[in-house]
């Protein structure tokens, strides 16, 4: 009993461009970002998804459709947003990042803690084994949720899935591979 996820990570958005950490805040693809999604469609184009489920924000919804709509069905899924910075959705990436660590179990002021994000993509990887044993799964989503799948499905601490982030060694690669055994 097997779930093959791969993970991609939504395009550039015109708050990245600007250096601005989004969390909840809804940015939209920046014209970089549409054009990393639509060239993500030829790089897939021999893999084969049984779904893809995305993050309801928008920069998530419009990468997934861009790269898989009209191949394959694209479901939102609030379970897969990115970390509630509460007071700090939104603001430069300078004040936020340096935060994020910090907020591993204590949350952002009235936003979540990195744990909270890893019980909701627990609950979220539940859900798939029950219902797409057997199935390759593709996510659309963020940041915060990868490292909580570095953290549940390859035993990472959290302080191991910061560390090792391919963000900070900007080491983007087109996706990730998961195995919900």
């Amino acid at each position: 009993m097997t779930v093959k996820i791969t993970y991609f990570v939504h395009g550039t958005t015109t708050d990245n461009e600007k250096g601005i950490s989004s969390g909840w805040h809804d940015a939209g693809l920046s014209e970089v970002g549409v054009k990393q999604s639509i060239e993500l469609k030829e790089k897939i184009k021999d893999q084969k998804f049984d779904v893809v489920f995305c993050s309801d924000l928008k920069r998530a919804m419009d990468s997934a459709k861009l790269t898989f709509e009209g191949e394959v069905e694209v479901i939102p899924d609030g379970r897969l947003r990115e970390c509630n910075y509460g007071k700090f959705n939104g603001q430069p990436s300078s004040l936020v990042e340096p935060m994020q660590e910090k907020h591993i179990t204590e949350r952002f002021p009235e936003g979540e803690s990195y744990e909270d994000v890893k019980e909701r993509i627990a609950d979220f990887l539940s859900f798939l084994k029950k219902n797409y044993d057997e199935k390759h799964v593709a996510i659309v989503a963020h940041k915060a949720p990868q490292l909580a799948l570095d953290v549940i499905l390859k035993n990472k601490t959290w302080e191991q899935a910061f560390d090792e982030d391919w963000r900070k060694k900007k080491a983007w690669q087109p996706s990730w591979e998961y195995l919900l055994e």
